[in-house]
């Protein structure tokens, strides 16, 4: 793709942006504290800058685009779900997050609800679903490399894996929250001018609201519309990096405020990735749909804009990945081997959360190997999250008591009846509906699960 030297300076710049404010940030990290929480020190629009930027990612852009073009603009509903439960866990889960003054991680607060081996339990599931959520943004960055600059996809993944390596690795959550709010700036630049160019492209206002109409729903069906938004709903509920940002808010005010202004952007963001994805379609209807997004970047942004819109795609991928291997990290070190780590010093213990992000970007890095589509691997992550942890992790912090077994027995429960319905299903493409299955077989269980009493013994 032809670049003006323009566009060139605004990527140079861009890139140089991002490694400044990992190294400054890093400078800051003196404590495993510093990095997993970044010391509990955000205001409200810290709070809602980052986890913003978190969830705005590879999979709920370019996999957006990419289901809306194949879909209808019908599919961004289904992805509303996720912006209602955002609404709902700031209103009711962030004020009782104050129960648990001293939690770094969604594994700390299960394992003081449940006991440690289900925070034990929560570190394995909390690094599994975000090692698939990060690989779902190495898929959407290999892609995107591959339509804008004409680098190999696989080639485009390994890549930002490095990137995030460079300054996610040491910078831990000072370094996100940092450069999450420089990406949240640049998209909410760049993605408005690809939506009004898109616009300008296909014959203004009046022919977008017309191919909205006209193809609000294709080859999907109402119901699977609706099982898509539970999972959605459900889906990413509570999933590390978000529990996290439940966290790191100097009061429960800027705690609350922050998710609940995150949730309200969500809506007009998400309809406005579809319109995006819907006008690729009828720009070019014959295009490869995961490519949608990037397409649209390619073909109607002017030169001297294009390298601010292409920083913007860059930047939905670098502050959703950002977020998760930090998270994953946290998961490994704070939750799996707190136990192990005690043991040794702040600063080995530092050093080892360090270390632990290269092993979560080779594991993300495994789920980009069999799945093109950004948004099927987040589908595909989840099943490591949603049928073992939501119920037992909200029941509890709303303050529902059950017994530790109950999590455990309704997270096998889960999982079972989600791996069932995955060995006997033939229709791959109702995937998403898994979860919400999970979910309740989850519930069925915490709920209804009663501790055997003893026998008492007969007086003889």
């Amino acid at each position: 793709m032809n670049l003006s030297n323009f566009d060139l300076a605004v990527l140079i710049i861009y890139a140089i942006a991002i490694f400044y404010i990992g190294w400054k940030s890093a400078k800051k990290v003196k404590t495993t504290e510093d990095f997993a929480t970044g010391g509990k020190i955000y205001s409200s629009f810290f709070v809602m800058a980052t986890l913003a930027a978190s969830f705005t990612g590879g999979g709920f852009t370019t996999g957006l685009a990419e289901k809306v073009y194949s879909f209808g603009i019908i599919y961004v509903i289904g992805i509303w779900g996720f912006c209602l439960k955002e609404i709902l866990i700031a209103k009711y889960i962030a004020p009782q997050i104050v129960k648990f003054p001293n939690a770094r991680s969604v594994g700390d607060i299960m394992g003081q609800l449940y006991g440690g081996k289900a925070k034990i339990f929560t570190g394995a599931a909390s690094f599994l679903v975000c090692a698939g959520i990060l690989g779902a943004q190495f898929v959407a960055f290999g892609n995107v490399c591959n339509v804008l600059l004409g680098i190999s996809p696989k080639i485009g993944s390994v890549a930002c894996a490095l990137i995030l390596l460079i300054y996610t690795g040491k910078a831990g959550m000072r370094g996100v929250v940092a450069n999450d709010t420089m990406h949240l700036i640049v998209m909410m630049i760049s993605l408005p001018l690809v939506f009004y160019f898109g616009v300008q492209t296909i014959g203004g206002f009046d022919e977008l609201y017309s191919q909205c109409t006209t193809n609000f729903c294709k080859d999907i069906s109402y119901s699977s519309i609706a099982l898509l938004f539970l999972s959605f709903f459900f889906a990413e509920t509570l999933v590390p990096p978000y529990a996290q940002r439940l966290l790191i808010g100097k009061t429960v005010k800027d705690t609350i405020r922050g998710n609940m202004a995150s949730g309200i952007f969500a809506f007009p963001f998400f309809l406005m990735i579809g319109c995006i994805g819907l006008m690729a379609a009828v720009i070019n209807p014959a295009l490869t749909p995961r490519l949608a997004l990037p397409y649209m970047v390619l073909e109607v942004m002017p030169l001297g804009l294009k390298g601010l819109a292409i920083a913007g795609m860059f930047a939905i991928i670098l502050s959703a990945a950002d977020s998760f291997i930090n998270a994953a990290s946290v998961a490994v070190t704070n939750d799996m081997f707190s136990g192990i780590l005690k043991r040794f010093s702040e600063t080995q213990k530092l050093l080892f959360s360090k270390y632990t992000t290269y092993l979560v970007c080779m594991t993300a890095l495994l789920f980009t190997i069999s799945l093109e589509s950004a948004l099927d691997v987040l589908m595909e992550a989840y099943m490591f999250w949603t049928p073992i942890i939501i119920v037992p992790f909200v029941a509890g912090v709303m303050g529902i008591q059950r017994p530790k077994e109950a999590f455990f027995y309704s997270a096998f429960a889960g999982v079972a009846l989600v791996s069932l319905i995955r060995i006997f299903s033939m229709n791959h493409s109702e995937y998403f509906e898994v979860s919400v299955w999970g979910i309740l077989a989850n519930f069925i269980v915490f709920f209804c699960y009663r501790p055997m009493s003893r026998l008492s013994r007969n007086p003889v």
